[in-house]
């Protein structure tokens, strides 16, 4: 997952290959909450990993809930019906929940926690507290549950008392038009209170609060609970979702239309013992539009853990991808898209049916032959940020004409691409849709901010994106650090990968690779030996991960780190024909999105077209400084004086070797790092990278 402050997207051209989804977040935190409320065991498996998952968990264990993880599966014992008087505040004394910015936990666990009794307060990040609630608050004190405001009326953070006594007689009334996850907590919450009806001083399950005698001749039989939605109800395929997962998990609701839903008397939470997540629907669009965008017709997107029969209402994107011009083909379980149309049909569409997905369609309008509009979208305004608003500003930044209403967004292609630095508003959605707009071939750059906010729903989804887009070599982005030996040129390149999400390449470690090989083969390091060396160069085994080097599966990151091994690998680097084996070899290391290379010939010879040149050195002295600490640190004896005439014999032998000699590329920038500290130079080229970025305010 990218952790970076910003990823650079350069310009990309196709994409083809296979791209299995995780797991749905709707149905994810649906199943993990009703498996918490069941008796018994429930086992699940490919469970969606991510925030809104894990905030999820987090609050099923604070309720006394077991969550085993058994290797890809999660078993999940519910607490049926009851939550552990321990686990729910006691005397006065609440349990604190933080939600982050999961709707899909915050809203259906204040539903759950309002009718299971306990002290609680929930809360979440700032934005979460901006995202309604009262609509849902305001239901559920129908019915005598008692919640107050701990900061704005009619918004998070909560606290939650115990409901002493519930009124169940009449329907209860709850706005459909704001968001359908209002509905959607009643209804996974009340088969809680349908199997008794409490008097007065009892809580929801018909027994007295911790302490108090039981009423005289116990609860009370149960009966139907109505629930009646006022207004339109948005987001309907939503419903269905609860509705056919509540199923699962034994409550029939009976449904009239879309206005009136009822729990049958006695209903209990039974647990289907194992169940499966589908894929997500909603994160299948961004490759549905992936392939009508950059999949060439025989070289499809081919999109693994979901198909046209799918019970989330977001596959209908599908639907709205074919009238734009993607041709799709689908299986049970699997959608392949390839590009039909081009430019892409404009479209004038009410998205209700596919609230998330559309944010999608709003990019796929840029590449479109005129105008589309989208209706019916009003809810975007009250998810993870307004997504309306941020929608309108981040397409206007690459050159599209838009306009945004109350409950629409028209938007009109660029006539001229613009690079753009994307705000993503901590909005996965935001960050994942407007990776599209990197396909533009006009050539302009797109950057995308605070990546890692795909995390709520998609952790991998850039890794995955680039594992099936193509572009040509020249356009992805190299950096290259050169300098002399020990003047930190790894150090300074491992780190500015680090803060740009790019590949990092130490050509120095193929040479002292390539050294070890070459020694433990029992081979000389001459030119009686280049060619042999040269041939065992071109096909070495090696692996660079979480900071190791493997050779053949061996860890040799130390081995290669010895004084000896630094002066095989000048040894080997001086051999033409090794040098001319190690070269495809590294250029092989250029992938997306970008990459970082630190050696002594990255800028003149293997990446001479590279966007950022850096020659880093600093003086013998200070070098030989440098390195002596460094082995006095490992417990290697060591001579200032001998060290420095090392390095100096050593930049004398690179520097005037036949085959690419150590010198500073015409275009580099040079960077003496005598006086710097680490962070200091990393900033220094940080900025030097600023610089040659296209992206304005």
């Amino acid at each position: 997952m990218f952790t970076t402050a910003f990823l650079d997207l350069p310009p990309l051209e196709e994409a083809a290959g296979t791209v299995t989804l995780p797991g749905s977040k709707s149905i994810s935190n649906r199943v993990l909450l009703l498996a918490a409320l069941s008796a018994g065991k429930t086992v699940v498996h490919d469970l969606l990993d991510s925030d809104d998952t894990r905030v999820m968990l987090d609050a099923l264990r604070a309720l006394g809930c077991s969550v085993v993880h058994r290797d890809a599966s999660i078993e999940i014992t519910g607490i049926q019906g009851h939550v552990i008087p321990a686990q729910a505040g006691t005397q006065g004394a609440a349990k604190r929940l933080f939600l982050g910015n999961a709707g899909t936990a915050m809203r259906p666990l204040t539903a759950a926690l309002a009718l299971l009794g306990g002290d609680f307060e929930l809360s979440g990040v700032a934005r979460m507290h901006e995202r309604p609630i009262g609509d849902l608050v305001d239901a559920l004190r129908q019915l005598g549950c008692r919640i107050d405001y701990l900061g704005t009326e009619g918004y998070p953070p909560l606290k939650i008392h115990p409901a002493t006594a519930l009124k169940l007689d009449a329907p209860i009334s709850v706005r459909g038009d704001v968001s359908s996850q209002f509905l959607t907590a009643l209804l996974m919450a009340l088969p809680l209170a349908s199997h008794s009806a409490p008097t007065p001083g009892t809580n929801v399950s018909g027994l007295p609060p911790e302490g108090a005698a039981p009423p005289r001749g116990g609860p009370s039989a149960g009966h139907d609970i109505v629930i009646e939605v006022v207004g339109d109800l948005i987001s309907k395929p939503y419903i269905e979702i609860t509705l056919k997962m509540l199923e699962r998990f034994g409550i029939a609701v009976r449904r009239d239309g879309w206005q009136r839903f009822t729990i049958p008397a006695g209903s209990r939470y039974v647990s289907p013992g194992e169940i499966h997540v589908e894929a997500d629907a909603s994160s299948a669009s961004y490759f549905i539009a992936l392939g009508a965008i950059a999949a060439r017709p025989g070289a499809p997107i081919r999109i693994e853990g979901v198909g046209a029969d799918s019970i989330q209402g977001d596959i209908r994107f599908v639907e709205a991808a074919q009238q734009m011009g993607a041709q799709v083909t689908s299986g049970p379980n699997w959608l392949e898209v390839t590009r039909g149309a081009w430019p892409l049909k404009a479209i004038d569409l009410d998205c209700n049916h596919i609230p998330d997905a559309a944010m999608t369609l709003a990019v796929m309008a840029l590449y479109g032959d005129g105008p589309s509009t989208l209706r019916n979208i009003a809810s975007w305004r009250v998810k993870e940020t307004d997504r309306l608003a941020a929608m309108a500003t981040e397409l206007r930044k690459l050159g599209a004409e838009v306009e945004e209403g109350a409950d629409f967004l028209r938007v009109t292609p660029p006539a001229d691409w613009h690079a753009a630095s994307i705000h993503t508003y901590d909005d996965h959605r935001v960050a994942m849709c407007f990776a599209l707009a990197a396909f533009n071939r006009r050539g302009a750059h797109v950057r995308i901010e605070d990546p890692k906010c795909v995390a709520k729903t998609f952790p991998d989804f850039f890794e995955v994106l680039f594992s099936v887009s193509r572009t040509d070599a020249p356009h992805i982005p190299v950096v290259c650090v050169d300098g002399p030996t020990a003047s930190g040129k790894g150090t300074l390149a491992s780190e500015v990968a680090h803060r740009l999400g790019y590949h990092y390449l130490d050509s120095g470690a193929l040479y002292r690779i390539t050294g070890l090989a070459a020694t433990r083969a029992g081979l000389a390091l001459d030119e009686a030996h280049e060619h042999t060396i040269a041939k065992m160069a071109e096909t070495l085994p090696i692996v660079f991960t979480g900071g190791r080097v493997l050779l053949a599966e061996a860890d040799v990151t130390d081995a290669i780190r010895t004084e000896e091994a630094g002066m095989n690998a000048s040894r080997v680097s001086a051999l033409p024909a090794v040098r001319t084996a190690l070269v495809a070899l590294q250029q092989g290391f250029r992938k997306l999105p970008g990459l970082v290379a630190d050696g002594r010939d990255m800028g003149t010879v293997i990446f001479p077209d590279a966007t950022l040149k850096v020659y880093l050195t600093a003086s013998a002295a200070q070098r030989a400084e440098r390195r002596y600490k460094q082995l006095i640190s490992k417990g290697i004896s060591a001579t200032l004086p001998g060290l420095r005439a090392d390095l100096e014999a050593r930049d004398a032998r690179d520097s005037n070797r036949t085959v690419a000699p150590l010198k500073p590329a015409q275009d580099a920038l040079l960077l003496d790092n005598s006086s710097q500290t680490v962070e200091e130079s990393v900033a220094q080229v940080l900025r030097w990278w600023e610089e040659k970025q296209p992206f304005s305010e």
